[in-house]
């Protein structure tokens, strides 16, 4: 036997474990974390800083820098999220207008801020000046004809599709992560997965870049969304440089909720429905300290956009409405119905859109993405340039369609036949019949609708940065916009119904169709994201309408309903599980009555479950089990008679453990024997050194019994988030659940196919 001396003589060599190594607790690439063992390793580091903290003045200051690291991270944030999200505002806005003409003035002049700086624009012709020029004036010195007209069609065309190569092959050859609208996968990651170089420095980068390239082709797509994923990768990024966050995955993803929570405060100038899309909608874990970071991210990046002021409105938004009439309680049917046209479109949207990316990735469509792209920008400039409400912007698309008509207005939409007789205020015009400016509108707008519900579908979920609010609220601010004026004509002409006669008398200022096109707005976005509590407050934000509540909340609970009653699914949640995504989902009920040792593996007639011993294993025996197997991890028993459960030791913190053994410690060799025990087992003598690995070992992994119901395992691994768990009876390992397992298991009790859970 090993004398004392001799054991007592290598004690040092042998615990050397007991100092932490390098990427010891780092995961691999599509790997889901261990919440559990993260928040452990968290709170012991805490308690070390705690007790360092009464050594020396220096100590209790370097606790304090790191109890206020976490402010500094979301300052960073919201400075460098408001700030990128002012510079893509203004060069979306002049990058828009660049496909039209030039301001000769300054070329980097947007048409409305050439304008502005004019001394010879007229109240009639306020969109017309002379230092903005269209492309058919500059080169042909022709405005009108039709020679100009084709000119500028062929141009406007030519840029939309240079803009949208450009964007392509930057995402192609730098920075793949950075299509699609990053939502889906952000979930993803906030639930625990590693997608490594999702939020890296070069997709915040590409993702920037060609976001204003995209919008600015005039594509069916928003910003908004891909606004959540850039403010996540600066969430990363500073994460990355405080070792709090950077060697803790659960402590770097509060960061990431907080992110998430400052870009959409930028994107739609919301900072409390950025708190709120981020609570609802995103986070998988979100206690109430992060609550507190995210308001501060949110608010920080709704300042540093404020002082940008990209609109030029002085307002942190486009859309910023100020109704000058109240809702009755008889617009309630029409708002419900818009809801139930929002809870459609959303099912249409979703069930169309997921069949088309399915055919994409399952046909030889996806392995040509640059010319999907440059196909359907052709297809979308050549439809949409001749219809003036598909040619402009979205955004400025969405912002006239909310707005309410002045005596001001020159849009189309408030062409309206005046009584020559009127002595009203100029706020306060009462109803009127519409004029043929209305009717031509209606028109062009019922066609721009149906091209943006057709069009939407084949765009999102292209190789390109894509957000889908923007596209979504316009479907339903068209929709909305027709209904209000129809509503509006019933009310003049019909005023003595029974419906109208109580609240719209002759002459008053009874409906305001911007209102309906708001409320049609949220019910659309609703439909197809599933977001209720945040959606309300981010429309009430980013118009200002804070009376309109109750139409909002209507439309947005009734479109929630419809498109519930469909599936209960929103886009998100749709492509997770189209590409595979581990993602256990909190809203999904599982109620079948299995239990754990029917999903637990090794089942019936499969090999033995791979175990390590707690002192019989040689160094050997445990490379050897390492390399035949692909397991993240090993429970580790007494014996392989007893069977009786010790721990659990992950798979690449013992590949490091005894990389490191060897290089470090001398007399490791292949026959040493491996032991997580405290004590070291007797051994003959001059065996080999052995090598002590009691600190890798989780001496305390989640079990269950084999008759469990997996309604509560399911349960379990939502709610802690973890990545495995033992399947025990009596204190005797039977076998073990993985994340995957359970996914598998959800699957094929909704009659989905299992294999479609591609990531381990």
């Amino acid at each position: 036997m090993v004398n004392a001396g001799d054991m007592n003589g290598s004690g040092n060599l042998m615990d050397f474990l007991d100092e932490p190594f390098p990427d010891v607790g780092t995961y691999e690439d599509f790997h889901t974390i261990d919440w559990l063992r993260e928040k452990s390793r968290d709170t012991d580091r805490h308690r070390k800083i705690t007790s360092k903290s009464k050594e020396s003045i220096w100590e209790f200051i370097k606790s304090l820098l790191d109890a206020w690291s976490g402010w500094v991270v979301m300052l960073l944030i919201g400075l460098l999220a408001g700030t990128l999200a002012g510079v893509i505002d203004l060069a979306v806005d002049w990058m828009t207008d660049l496909k039209e003409g030039v301001c000769l003035s300054a070329f980097w002049y947007s048409h409305e801020q050439c304008c502005w700086t004019s001394n010879e624009t007229t109240f009639d012709d306020r969109d017309k000046c002379p230092q903005w020029q269209k492309w058919s004036e500059l080169l042909v010195s022709q405005s009108e004809g039709a020679s100009a007209y084709i000119l500028n069609y062929f141009l406007y065309i030519m840029w939309a599709l240079c803009f949208a190569f450009l964007a392509v092959s930057l995402v192609r050859v730098f920075a793949p992560y950075a299509c699609g609208s990053g939502i889906p996968e952000i979930k993803t990651i906030l639930s625990g997965f590693i997608i490594r170089g999702y939020l890296g420095k070069w997709t915040l980068l590409i993702k920037t870049v060609t976001l204003v390239l995209v919008v600015s082709s005039g594509l069916s797509l928003g910003k908004e969304g891909p606004l959540v994923h850039v403010a996540c990768c600066c969430g990363n990024f500073f994460s990355s440089l405080f070792s709090k966050y950077s060697k803790n995955e659960g402590k770097r993803r509060e960061v990431l909720s907080a992110a998430a929570a400052a870009g959409v405060s930028v994107a739609f100038g919301a900072p409390i429905g950025g708190v709120l899309f981020s609570l609802e909608e995103v986070s998988y874990y979100f206690p109430l300290k992060t609550l507190w970071r995210s308001f501060f991210a949110a608010l920080v990046a709704a300042f540093t956009l404020r002082s940008i002021n990209p609109f030029g409105n002085s307002r942190l938004v486009l859309f910023y409405v100020e109704y000058h009439t109240p809702w009755y309680m008889a617009e309630l049917f029409p708002f419900i119905l818009l809801g139930v046209f929002g809870g459609l479109w959303g099912t249409l949207f979703i069930r169309c859109n997921i069949a088309w990316c399915r055919r994409r990735k399952t046909t030889r469509l996806g392995k040509y993405p640059v010319l999907e792209v440059i196909v359907i920008t052709a297809i979308t400039a050549i439809i949409a340039y001749p219809n003036p409400y598909t040619r402009r912007s979205t955004s400025e698309l969405i912002s006239e369609l909310f707005n309410d008509c002045g005596a001001l207005e020159s849009s189309q939409l408030c062409d309206y036949i005046n009584d020559p007789n009127m002595t009203r205020p100029v706020d306060d015009i009462p109803d009127r019949p519409a004029g043929p400016g209305v009717y031509s509108a209606m028109w062009q707008l019922a066609l721009a609708l149906v091209f943006k519900i057709v069009i939407t579908i084949f765009t999102f979920g292209m190789k390109i940065p894509s957000g889908l609010f923007i596209p979504s609220m316009a479907v339903g601010a068209m929709a909305g916009r027709m209904v209000g004026i129809g509503v509006e004509q019933l009310a003049y002409h019909h005023h003595d119904w029974i419906i109208f006669r109580n609240w719209c008398r002759p002459g008053a200022d009874c409906v305001t169709p911007g209102l309906y096109a708001m409320v049609g707005a949220a019910a659309c976005l609703g439909g197809v994201t599933r977001m209720t509590v945040s959606l309300v407050v981010i429309m009430f934000e980013l118009t200002g309408g804070l009376e309109y509540i109750v139409p909002l909340m209507a439309a947005a609970v009734t479109s929630k309903w419809v498109a519930d009653a469909f599936g209960k699914e929103g886009i998100y949640e749709a492509h997770i599980h189209l590409n595979g995504y581990p993602f256990l989902d909190v809203k999904d009920e599982f109620t079948h009555r299995t239990l754990a040792t029917d999903v637990m593996r090794p089942r019936r007639g499969e090999a033995p479950l791979s175990v390590l011993t707690q002192d019989s294993m040689t160094v050997e025996d445990v490379e050897t089990l390492i390399k035949e197997t692909d397991y993240n991890g090993f429970p580790v028993v007494v014996s392989k008679d007893s069977e009786r459960l010790i721990g659990f030791a992950q798979r690449r913190e013992l590949i490091l453990a005894i990389k490191n053994a060897r290089q470090r410690q001398d007399g490791v060799v292949s026959n040493s024997i491996v032991y997580f025990t405290e004590d070291p087992p007797e051994l003959p003598p001059n065996s080999p050194h052995p090598l002590k690995l009691q600190r890798i070992l989780n001496l305390s992994p989640f079990t269950v019994t084999d008759h469990t119901p997996m309604e509560t395992v399911v349960d379990i691994f939502r709610k802690l988030g973890l990545r495995q768990c033992l399947v025990t009876r009596s204190g005797r390992l039977l076998g073990i659940i993985t994340k995957k397992d359970v996914l598998r298991h959800m699957a094929q009790m909704a009659n989905q196919d299992p294999e479609s859970i591609m990531f381990n």
